[in-house]
């Protein structure tokens, strides 16, 4: 049985990977609420609509359905926003995950990839980043990550159900065949302000930040195109399949850029000025993040296809012109 439910496959890098899910075989069941998701993102997937924050919801899923293994992406994803309300990701995060989590054990489910992030590291102490750098988030949003590793190991040991936690760098780019793209609101990502910017979606790009330590003196960072991404993704659900041990995965690329970096690439390509604006760091900034890909290459046989400045920006460029017609 290779039928698989996606929580949160509306959304950016869930549609990505029921995409590729979809191209290599496998049937998928989405489950998302729709707040941040897009129904048409799905594409020929069935989509059931629900709220992971509802326990019926969940619970009746999973009895309507044989699934054999679950990939998780749905949560809140804002940092700063953690910052203010972090009642309310404390409680969103947590709460969606234990109750996705006691819908699969009640089923018999114990295959479960998880969609985590670089922010449990916090502060970096070497670069590049591996799995062995200590844990530290210093982040609501971070936290949230953090603890849900934390149970999924004492649901590893206590239960037998095993999972691959992915901690994602900067995800960015888009669908190379121009179906799916990324479109947050509000849109707090580098990439995307910046060709709204350069559409005059927005009246000029902000940069957080011109005295960091670094060559430029803004922030570097390893941004990863979001086909490789799904691709790693389903790598990580084959290898669970076939070897149930769980294990925790960084997926970077091991290059950075800086803001200034990817401006100028993005002025290049598209021959357009982007106005900016400098403005102080934010609060909880580093920087420089940069990931090991050493255990994704060795473990998954993870190899990049798209993950170049050049094809993640033009990727996105394409996407996001198209959409703003």
């Amino acid at each position: 049985m290779n039928r698989v439910l996606v929580a949160g496959g509306a959304g950016y890098i869930g549609s990505h990977t029921v995409k590729e899910l979809r191209k290599q075989g496998f049937e998928v069941v989405v489950f998302d609420n729709l707040s941040t998701g897009r129904r048409e993102f799905v594409g020929d997937a069935e989509l059931v609509v629900g709220d992971l924050e509802n326990k019926s919801d969940v619970m009746g899923l999973f009895r309507s359905r044989e699934i054999s293994a679950v990939l998780h992406f749905a949560s809140l994803i804002q940092v700063g926003e953690s910052y203010v309300h972090p009642h309310k990701y404390y409680t969103q995060n947590l709460s969606s995950s234990l109750n996705l989590l006691e819908a699969m054990l009640e089923a018999g489910v114990k295959r479960f990839i998880f969609s985590s992030s670089a922010a449990v590291y916090g502060i970096p102490r070497s670069i590049p980043i591996t799995e062995e750098h200590p844990l530290d988030p210093f982040n609501p949003y971070g936290q949230t990550k953090f603890f849900v590793e934390r149970i999924l190991q004492d649901y590893d040991r206590a239960y037998g159900l095993k999972f691959i936690s992915l901690r994602y760098f900067n995800a960015a780019g888009a669908d190379p065949e121009g179906r799916l793209g990324e479109c947050h609101d509000p849109e707090t990502h580098l990439i995307p302000n910046i060709l709204l910017a350069l559409l005059g979606k927005k009246e000029r790009l902000e940069i957080f930040g011109t005295d960091f330590p670094t060559p430029d003196g803004t922030a570097v960072r390893d941004y990863i195109h979001v086909t490789d991404l799904a691709g790693a993704h389903i790598l990580a659900l084959r290898k669970l399949m076939a070897e149930p041990r769980s294990e925790f995965i960084n997926l970077g690329t091991n290059k950075g850029y800086s803001v200034r970096d990817v401006v100028a690439k993005a002025e290049d390509i598209t021959g357009r000025k982007v106005p900016i604006r400098e403005l102080p760091r934010r609060k909880g900034d580093v920087p420089v993040l940069l990931a090991s890909k050493d255990k994704a290459e060795r473990l998954l046989g993870w190899r990049l296809s798209f993950s170049g400045l050049d094809s993640i920006l033009e990727t996105a460029w394409n996407w996001h012109r198209r959409s703003a017609r």
